[in-house]
């Protein structure tokens, strides 16, 4: 027998490694298979709708969300913009660059939002609402466990 923690961690990356070839599948079904990272294309859609100025994180601030290196997000940044997909222009700070989407970008992002419903849908499929809330929640806590958070009020009125 599989000892928990074992059990667990393989667990884990077969979740990962599976989410991830899911997604990867629905963005080639939709011709979208050279967007590398279609989390930050949808990360750069809400920054264009949070901010009328186009401003966005840095690519510091976009690599600890996306949990990749800087050097990775200015690749993918690059590779977005050799696609079409974005364009970059001097932002009133001289540090920053406005990265701003471009149409084809805007239709990408549709694409790519689809394709994370699809796989959730999937993934969750025979999941009741309290279930889906529930499974939701331990992973918060899971996530903020593992960064050595610790849990906000709500958090913690909403566990079991």
């Amino acid at each position: 027998m599989i000892p928990v923690s074992n059990e667990l961690e393989l667990l884990s990356q077969q979740i990962n490694l599976a989410h991830r070839a899911a997604v990867q599948a629905e963005l080639i079904a939709a011709d979208l298979n050279e967007i590398g990272h279609p989390m930050l294309l949808t990360i750069l859609q809400s920054c264009a709708d949070s901010d009328p100025d186009g401003q966005c994180h840095a690519q510091r601030e976009l690599a600890e969300l996306l949990h990749i290196s800087p050097a990775a997000v200015a690749n993918s940044l690059k590779s977005l913009e050799k696609g079409g997909y974005i364009r970059r222009e001097r932002g009133r700070d001289a540090r920053r660059n406005r990265v701003l989407l471009t149409p084809k970008g805007q239709q990408a992002v549709i694409g790519c939002q689809m394709a994370f419903e699809t796989v959730s849908r999937r993934m969750l499929q025979g999941f009741s609402p309290v279930e889906r809330e529930q499974l939701l929640s331990f992973r918060r806590r899971m996530l903020h466990n593992l960064r050595g958070e610790s849990p906000t009020k709500t958090q913690a009125k909403e566990e079991p």
